[in-house]
């Protein structure tokens, strides 16, 4: 199918993103109990897509801004019959909390963010995906022994991004230097072709602390 042509950046401050999504129902997969991977700002949805191919054992979520990129990646996973995949439109740095709170304790089990909308000037970087509530709603629903990897090639995002994780006592972090995963995003693969960094790196919920609400 052809691809969806939607804008690159969308103001997630505006008045259309603002609305509530409905929270995540697991019966949307054929087995609701495998533990779950959750994509955030997944975008088109292909590293998923793909993780959901070689990864039958697990259910795969993608939450992504750009609701036509949601239509089309739900449209592709039906026409392959993975009933392990699905994803959900959501602004994920307003509503993430609510659009998982449905989701049974333990059943989230790995959380990916990979090359999020920079949002370069300072003006605008109250527009960034990964805030102090988006982590919070990650850390009260990830699993014990639960991960989360995060990456991107812009240094100054990626120093904000693990800092915000790393301010979070539940997590004990484990810097990498490789991606942990056997897929990469397109993101990532035209970055390395450009022999240009990555910076990565990966954060593991300690089992039985306590986390806040």
């Amino acid at each position: 199918m052809p691809r969806v042509r939607v804008h690159q950046h969308v103001n997630p401050l505006s008045p259309y993103y603002r609305q509530q999504p409905e929270p995540v129902d697991l019966a949307v997969f054929a087995d609701p109990e495998r533990p779950l991977h959750l994509d955030i700002g997944c975008a088109r949805g292909r590293f998923i897509l793909r993780m959901a191919m070689a990864e039958p054992e697990w259910n795969f979520l993608g939450v992504e801004i750009r609701e036509p990129l949601v239509t089309e990646a739900n449209q592709i996973a039906g026409e392959e019959s993975l009933t392990n995949l699905h994803y959900y439109f959501c602004n994920a740095m307003l509503w993430l909390d609510h659009l998982l709170e449905r989701i049974p304790e333990g059943r989230l089990q790995m959380v990916t963010i990979q090359f999020p909308d920079p949002w370069f000037k300072k003006r605008h970087a109250k527009r960034r995906m990964v805030n102090a509530e988006l982590v919070e709603a990650v850390v009260n629903k990830l699993a014990d022994a639960g991960k989360v990897f995060v990456q991107t090639d812009l240094e100054f995002l990626a120093e904000e991004m693990f800092a915000l994780f790393r301010e979070r006592p539940e997590l004990i972090e484990h810097p990498i230097e490789d991606n942990p995963f056997p897929i990469k995003t397109e993101r990532e693969k035209a970055v390395e072709d450009k022999q240009l960094p990555v910076y990565r790196t990966l954060f593991q919920k300690n089992a039985g602390s306590p986390t806040g609400t």
